[in-house]
C-alpha cells in the first residue's frame, strides 16, 4: 500500500481505499486502468466522486489530477456521468 502513496494524487486515504478492493500496487493500478479502479472504488465507496476519478487517472499518467487534458477530463465526467443512471 505505501507504493501506492508514491503515485501523483494518491494519499493514505486512497491508498486504504484502493487496497480494500485489491488494487495494493502502482502496477496493479495501472494494469486495471482508471476506471475499471474507480468503478470497483464507487461500489465499495459511495461516496467517491469524480475527482476521484481524474486523481487516479494522474496518478496512472504521473500528471497532476487538475493538469489533464479537458478531453481527457470530458471522457472521463461522461464515464462518471453514466455510472450514475
Amino acid at each position: 500500500m505505501s507504493e501506492l502513496t508514491s503515485m501523483m494524487n494518491i494519499g493514505k486515504e486512497m491508498a486504504k481505499k484502493l487496497a480494500a478492493v485489491g488494487i495494493d500496487s502502482p502496477d496493479k493500478l495501472i494494469e486495471t486502468g482508471s476506471k475499471q479502479a474507480f468503478l470497483q472504488l464507487k461500489e465499495a465507496y459511495p461516496s467517491v466522486c469524480l475527482v476521484h476519478l481524474y486523481a487516479l487517472e494522474g496518478a496512472i499518467c504521473s500528471t497532476e489530477f487538475n493538469s489533464l487534458s479537458e478531453e481527457k477530463k470530458k471522457e472521463l465526467k461522461e464515464f462518471s456521468d453514466f455510472l450514475k443512471n
